[in-house]
């Protein structure tokens, strides 16, 4: 059987879930949808909802354009900021999953600093 290979790379933050499929280099874009894209409301760009509806339709496309398995590289904001995946990753996946794509590794690629640069905000902290 013929199989072909996607990277599916979910980027979570508290504002937004971006889902982003390439090929199996990273070089080409399949499909690019995020969940500000799928809702009207500023408010509900982060929520688990939309990301699931965002992942749907780039597992539909995904699936259009002849990819059968993904690999899942989920990050954070990283450095200075959340380190863990928001609450949209994890639905995101699950579409992904649901919508008949086989998956293959699920990996975490959020930056971690090792030893950082400065915080944004000054000595004194950010000041209202």
């Amino acid at each position: 059987m013929n199989e072909r290979i996607g990277i599916a790379h979910i980027y979570s933050s508290k504002n937004n879930t971006i889902i982003h499929i390439t090929d199996i280099t990273g070089a080409e874009t399949i499909v690019k949808v995020s969940g500000g894209m799928m809702t009207k409301n500023d408010r509900e760009k982060g929520n688990p909802f939309p990301a699931m509806i965002a992942a749907k339709r780039a597992a539909e496309e995904a699936k259009n354009k002849g990819i059968t398995k993904l690999n899942v590289k989920v990050r954070a904001p990283g450095g200075h900021k959340a380190k863990n995946p928001e609450k949209g990753a994890q639905p995101a996946i699950r579409a992904l999953v649901r919508s008949g794509l086989r998956l293959g590794d699920i990996e975490d690629v959020t930056p971690l600093p090792h030893d950082s640069t400065r915080k944004k905000g000054g000595r004194r902290g950010r000041r209202l």
